[in-house]
């Protein structure tokens, strides 16, 4: 038997902000909360579905180069063009990483700086 990812923890400045974001990207609701200590969000299913929770911790340290681990997100029910529109208007912005000019994919960097990308290919929605 294997692991299965169950959760991402993700260290933030502005707890408010980042739930807010990763909500309107994936669709999650806020799961639990402590007030200024850490948000849990995720599917509307809850913790141990398909898809993992993301536990928002509170840390008041700013990013510092690249994360070591990203997010690569997939449009479930658009195009990649039109799911970039919909993730910029939500607070995303393009980045340069150093990504090939003809890249398939979108490198994006989530309100506090953290970088994920919107890839071209297109998953069924759960």
């Amino acid at each position: 038997m294997a692991c299965r990812t169950s959760e991402l923890v993700l260290k933030c400045r502005d707890l408010e902000v980042l739930a807010r974001f990763w909500c309107e990207v994936l669709d999650f609701i806020v799961l639990d909360r402590e007030e200024g200590v850490y948000i849990k969000i995720g599917p509307r299913e809850g913790f141990g579905g398909p898809q993992p929770t993301i536990f928002l911790i509170r840390n008041d340290e700013a990013k510092s180069g690249h994360v070591r681990l990203h997010i690569d997100v997939n449009p479930t029910d658009r195009d990649q063009d039109a799911e970039l529109g919909r993730l910029l208007a939500a607070g995303a912005k393009l980045v340069d990483i150093g990504q090939p000019a003809d890249a398939s994919w979108h490198v994006l960097a989530a309100p506090e700086g953290n970088e994920f990308c919107l890839l071209k290919r297109r998953l069924d929605p759960l």
